[in-house]
């Protein structure tokens, strides 16, 4: 039986789940592009507290079979529409970003949207390409989990 992907409002309850997912040092590690500070309580909540009430922000909280599993979200920075996801490492490979990342994507209507990965992390590039996105290029870009300049790459959706 195929596990059920759903998207919800992210709540205050979630974030104690949603912290600890964003700090595990594996995935931060393969994200590249996190928080200065991962471990940083405080400015988590700031930069939560914020996106959650921005209007250019829509964020949802990713669940399997009803459980917190990530979080998905869209945002305009420079004037585009782009999109971040994090998923718990714990379910990596099984699908569940690639059917959120469609569920968002039908949310979130807007076209082009833009979405980065580090370039060595083929797991998120493969889940946007199924989703049909296109890589335009990439760029050299300092990336706070590995205190060094990293390629990223950037990709496209319409």
């Amino acid at each position: 039986m195929a596990e059920e992907v759903a998207l919800r409002l992210v709540v205050d309850a979630d974030l104690d789940v949603l912290f600890d997912l964003m700090r595990d040092s594996e995935s931060v590690q393969m994200a590249a592009f996190t928080a200065k500070d991962p471990d940083d309580r405080q400015a988590f909540d700031v930069h939560m507290a914020k996106v959650r009430n921005s209007p250019d922000v829509t964020m949802r909280a990713v669940t399997r079979d009803g459980d917190l599993v990530g979080s998905i979200a869209s945002f305009v920075m420079d004037g585009d529409l782009e999109l971040t996801y994090w998923i718990d490492r714990s379910v990596w490979g099984r699908g569940i970003a690639t059917r959120a990342l469609a569920l968002l994507l039908d949310l979130v209507v807007a076209r082009p949207v833009y979405a980065r990965a580090a370039s060595d992390n083929g797991g998120s590039l493969r889940v946007l390409h199924k989703a049909g996105f296109v890589a335009i290029g990439t760029e050299i870009s300092y990336a706070s989990a590995r205190d060094a300049e990293i390629e990223e790459t950037v990709l496209r959706l319409g």
